[in-house]
């Protein structure tokens, strides 16, 4: 009995440090996993300088608060012909409500109903009677001319937009609150 008790203080000692070295070789970010369309409110609310990186190769984008991630959101960069170019760019502008001024619907004066969706107002010409409505594009953040960060409805795991950096409104809106003119953007691919 004595040699039993003496055999199991050693093996538990072992698989404790064990454990504490996985636990210790595991990254920060897969010590936590918290998915995509995650932000913490708190470390955000607590301060420091904002920045924005867009990885366009796993299409999300993520925020800093004094260099600590605080929120993570999936994205929809530019599709082929429309890319999102990479680089170091800075916000130059934000808008809550925001239209498009090249990307949206005819719609008749007399009606209000749409006459053709799907407008490029440098191709497209207005048909008589109707007047261009750009495409929403709420809490826009405008980084590289006129390519920035925008809700949107349409947020496939993939790039499908004309150049702009498609999120989901809750998460728009969040990146919207935290930043500010001037604030660091790098896209990656």
């Amino acid at each position: 009995m004595h040699t039993s008790r003496q055999l199991q203080i050693p093996i538990l000692h072992i698989f404790i440090v064990l454990c504490l070295m996985v636990f210790l070789a595991v990254p920060p970010a897969m010590a936590k996993p918290r998915g995509v369309n995650w932000f913490d409110d708190r470390a955000a609310a607590r301060g420091g300088g904002p920045s924005i990186k867009i990885d366009l190769s796993e299409q999300r984008a993520y925020l800093y608060k004094g260099g600590r991630l605080v929120g993570v959101s999936k994205v929809s960069s530019g599709k082929r012909g429309y890319g999102t170019r990479p680089g170091y760019f800075r916000v130059l502008s934000k808008h809550p409500y925001h239209r498009s001024t090249i990307y949206g619907s005819f719609v008749s004066k007399r009606t209000g109903r749409v006459v053709r969706s799907n407008v490029n107002t440098r191709r497209h010409r207005r048909p008589a009677g109707a007047v261009y409505r750009g495409a929403r594009m709420n809490n826009y953040i405008r980084f590289n001319g006129g390519i920035g960060m925008h809700a949107s409805s349409h947020v496939p795991n993939y790039p499908a937009s004309h150049g702009c950096v498609r999120m989901p409104p809750h998460m728009a809106r969040k990146f919207y609150r935290h930043v500010r003119v001037g604030t660091p953007v790098r896209v990656t691919r």
